[in-house]
This record gives structure tokens, sequence and C-alpha cells, in this order.
């Protein structure tokens, strides 16, 4: 098992499967939890899945045709990469709030220079 780079597109999608860890979502409801739009969700859904830190299962047929839609696939965070997704979560957040090089915080002055 590896672990998935942790763009903050990765991290909206992680924080939306752990807002309740046990519910099987589908992936436009990820869509829309994570603000994102599907062709960014779903390639980040199978590096989660072929990782390990996703299960996904298709929808019963006759759920879908009864309601008139596509059918539905659903995934669902396991046990083991909730765990990994919050140590890596806590991880990103904690390398954010490392100060920032000189360089990016340097703000021009009132007279042209660099302070």
């Amino acid at each position: 098992m590896g672990s998935p780079r942790m763009t903050l597109q990765t991290q909206l999608v992680l924080r939306a499967l752990l807002e309740n860890p046990a519910k099987q979502r589908y992936g436009l409801e990820l869509c829309e939890l994570a603000g994102l739009p599907s062709g960014t969700i779903y390639p980040i859904l199978a590096r989660l899945e072929q990782i390990g830190w996703l299960d996904s299962s298709w929808e019963d047929p006759a759920v879908h045709e009864e309601a008139g839609r596509p059918r539905r696939r659903f995934y669902r965070i396991t046990e083991d990469g909730a765990e990994q997704a919050r140590d890596a979560l806590a991880h990103a957040y904690r390398a954010r709030k490392k100060p920032l090089p000189g360089w990016v915080s340097a703000r021009p002055i009132a007279d042209g220079g660099v302070s």
C-alpha cells in the first residue's frame, strides 16, 4: 500500500469521505461534497481504490432501472484507509503551517524597495 499525493483536491475528497466513514457515497455526490468536477474526482477515487484506501461496488441494477437513471458506483473508505487518510491530512496540514521562506514574505515598501 502506498500513499497518494496530497494535492488540495485529494484532501477535499478525503475530507468528504471522512465526514461519515461508514457511509457509501457515489461519485457525483462526492463531487458536490468536495466542490470538484467529475473529471477531477474520478481519477482520485481510482487512485485511492488502487492503494486500498477505498472499496467500491456497483448499485443493484433493479434500483437504477426503477429510478430511471444510470447505474451508480458507490465508494466507501476502508477502516485502514480512514486511519491513513487522517494521518496524511494531519501531515499535510502541519506542512502548510511551516513558515514561508523569506522571499515569499518580502513586501514592497513605499519607495519601491523590498522590506
